[in-house]
């Protein structure tokens, strides 16, 4: 990629999200100079809404999802697509073969976990081949996760020699003062992936925690020791565990894969552990009720969701196509006003197989599903770009696969601060 005249290219640069990939870019180009460009179907809509946020893109280039030719000759010119339009089941797979013919890293935010695990089974050879990272999902789901998960397991080897035997990990998020909007949770986008999911030809893999797991021992070794559960449950600190937001089934999936390729590129066996997640409802005892109430809906939701995937083609094919016309479209999401003054954190309670426990600590700043995934695929876009040293591998890559945790406080810049707990010992 020497020749490249451009670090990174966001397609989908007049999104929610994309816009916000396109500010850090801007905000990073002032202290440190990476070239980057916009990229979208209407050249003057992003200069336009790039415009209303105060960023101005060094270049605009015309790439649509809709003509492969325009998505070689952009994936041609940089190091690394940031793709930003979905739904991904849709829009993605022309962007995917744009970048690794053009030998271009690619990365996105798909938490469509059938269409993961399609882009594995075509492309991951040819992306080897190719020397070309293709990295899903890079946002909220499942970077931070991904990688505090990766940190418990490095801990895991270096302090005691020993494998993971398990993880579980709380979410906890302060939103802004006031009444809480439909928009605060979830977007358009996240909406109409889950239509696509819903209607989609194979959902046998939505919410298999070894849908991303190719070697069949593994991943029935995975689905013994860590099935996904969605009832309420008491955590730590007194709260209740609510299913993770907006679906229990994606970053499982990708966790389990992450140690199957770091295992594989170490040349050990894997280790499969068990892993639960969830978002964390804090509280006095007072609130238990109503804690447990709001926890019981989150899970019912899922299990809807989940019910649906098993339900004949026909069915499923007419629920999507009634979630396409009811759900907002892409575009719907949070006023600017309410972005930044979010806060949130994980929190990773790990056990060895030796008992020894470990703890990683996630801190962020900014709406996690908006600014914080935005600021994240930047600085992995940046990452992927050479701005770190990462792993030296290519394929249909995880988050903590592609980008190891050696240049992890890049992630100080995303407002993403990570910590592994206690002393080495």
């Amino acid at each position: 990629m020497a020749e490249r005249d451009l670090d990174v290219v966001v397609l989908g640069a007049s999104g929610i999200t994309g816009r916000r990939v396109a500010a850090h870019l801007a905000e990073q180009r002032a202290e440190d100079g990476p070239r980057w460009a916009a990229a979208g179907r209407d050249p003057a809509r992003v200069e336009s809404v790039l415009a209303g946020i105060g960023v101005s893109a060094p270049e605009t280039i015309v790439a649509d999802v809709g003509d492969p030719a325009s998505l070689v000759a952009m994936a041609s010119r940089t190091r690394v697509v940031a793709n930003l339009v979905g739904p991904y089941t849709l829009h993605g797979r022309p962007v995917i073969e744009a970048c690794v013919a053009a030998g271009a890293h690619y990365l996105d935010l798909t938490g469509e976990i059938p269409f993961m695990r399609s882009v594995i089974d075509d492309y991951d050879a040819r992306a080897v081949e190719a020397g070309v990272k293709v990295v899903q999902p890079c946002g909220f789901e499942a970077l931070p996760p991904d990688l505090a998960v990766l940190l418990a397991a490095e801990a895991a080897r270096e302090r005691h020699g020993e494998e993971l035997a398990e993880a579980e990990l709380e979410v906890r998020a302060k939103a802004p003062p006031g009444m809480p909007r439909p928009s605060d949770v979830l977007s358009g986008g996240t909406l109409q992936s889950m239509a696509e999911i819903a209607a989609g030809d194979d959902t046998t893999t939505v919410t298999d925690p070894a849908a991303l797991v190719v070697d069949p021992a593994v991943a029935a070794e995975v689905r013994r020791r860590s099935p996904i559960t969605v009832a309420p449950r008491r955590g730590s600190r007194g709260s209740v565990v609510a299913p993770m937001a907006p679906a229990a089934y994606i970053n499982p999936a990708v966790i389990h894969r992450t140690a199957l390729l770091v295992a594989a590129a170490s040349g050990a066996e894997p280790s499969p552990f068990r892993y639960r997640e969830g978002v964390a409802l804090g509280g006095g005892d007072a609130s238990l009720p109503l804690r447990y109430a709001a926890a019981g809906a989150l899970s019912g939701a899922q299990v809807a969701m989940a019910a649906v995937t098993r339900a004949r083609p026909d069915f499923r094919r007419w629920i999507g196509r009634g979630m396409r016309r009811v759900l907002p479209s892409s575009g719907f999401g949070p006023s600017g006003d309410r972005l930044e003054a979010w806060s949130w954190r994980m929190s990773v309670s790990a056990r060895t197989t030796g008992g020894h426990d470990i703890g990683v600590e996630v801190d962020a700043d900014g709406h996690p599903g908006y600014l914080a995934t935005a600021r994240m695929v930047g600085e992995a876009a940046l990452l992927l770009a050479g701005a770190g040293p990462t792993p030296e591998r290519g394929g249909c890559l995880t988050p903590a696969a592609a980008l190891g945790t050696a240049s992890i406080e890049r992630f100080d810049r995303a407002r993403v601060r990570f910590r592994v707990d206690g002393p080495a010992q």
